[in-house]
């Protein structure tokens, strides 16, 4: 049985762990409101911009020079990128090991092509790092400020391999923010561009050739999923945090508890045995 001291040591532990998640929990509730500002604010931007060039791939859709835009072609997918956006800490649930496993998932699900990874994110590198991965990049700590420039140029490096016929594909998995206790791990193709056009397309008035529009907006539209991407994921990973926090105050509250519980039972006990002692030495001594 542990004495005293060894219960009161460990409850005085168990406290300083409740302060320390009670804070990280607070923190990641600060981040996610600014976070989920700025993801759902990017969402309209993004889905206008997919119409836009639904709509204007249907007014070039008769242009055959409109097919000669490397980002449109198609190829047999032999040589992939895959890009896996993680989170740069842990304590945050599943949040990492759910992206790692989906990005496992989809090499096993091509063993004919050769994929090569780009990593955004320190457990993610970490982790390929240890194993036989072909790690083509890594970047570390986009997540803690989300700037568009900085992930544009990653964008940029990947339109330029598929442009080279380097890549025949581009890959994205990340968590996608759905609330503050769901994530939803996604896996989206990026490049080659895939335009789905509407029923009833905008006949556009166009004031330069159409095709050259097109030309100009596909690569804004793959920086932007990239930039989408990273903000979803920075999202879901606060809001894995805050939730992982809170529910590791609430079981070291329960521990403490339990604990405190066990100490008065503890000492109620050693008081009944001091008590039996004295008394046994009183009766003995008469």
């Amino acid at each position: 049985m542990p004495s005293l001291i060894d219960i009161r040591r460990r409850i005085r532990s168990v406290k300083n762990t409740q302060q320390i998640t009670k804070a990280m929990k607070m923190v990641s509730a600060a981040k996610l409101r600014r976070a989920q500002d700025r993801v759902i604010a990017s969402r309209p931007y993004g889905a206008l911009l997919r119409k836009v060039l639904a709509n204007v791939a249907v007014a070039v859709s008769g242009d055959e020079s409109a097919g000669a835009n490397p980002l449109l072609a198609r190829r047999e997918e032999r040589h992939i990128l895959l890009v896996l956006i993680t989170g740069d800490k842990g304590l945050a649930g599943a949040f990492n090991s759910n992206t790692i496993k989906g990005a496992q998932r989809f090499i096993a699900e091509h063993p004919e092509a050769a994929v090569q990874l780009e990593l955004l994110g320190r457990k993610g590198r970490d982790f390929f790092r240890k194993r036989a991965a072909t790690i083509h990049g890594e970047q570390i700590g986009l997540a803690a400020k989300v700037v568009y420039e900085d992930v544009a140029v990653i964008a940029r490096q990947a339109m330029e391999m598929y442009r080279a016929e380097e890549i025949d594909a581009v890959y994205l998995v990340y968590n996608e923010f759905k609330s503050v206790v769901a994530q939803k791990l996604m896996q989206s193709r990026v490049l080659p561009v895939e335009l789905t056009v509407e029923q009833t397309p905008v006949d556009y008035i166009f004031e330069q050739p159409p095709a050259e529009m097109l030309d100009a907006l596909l690569p804004r539209y793959v920086e932007m999923e990239f930039y989408r991407a990273l903000l979803e994921s920075a999202a879901a990973e606060h809001a894995a945090r805050m939730t992982a926090m809170e529910a590791a105050t609430s079981n070291a509250g329960e521990m403490i508890e339990k604990l405190t519980l066990y100490m008065n039972r503890v000492r109620q006990a050693s008081i009944t045995k001091e008590i039996i002692e004295v008394v046994s030495g009183a009766a003995a001594a008469e």
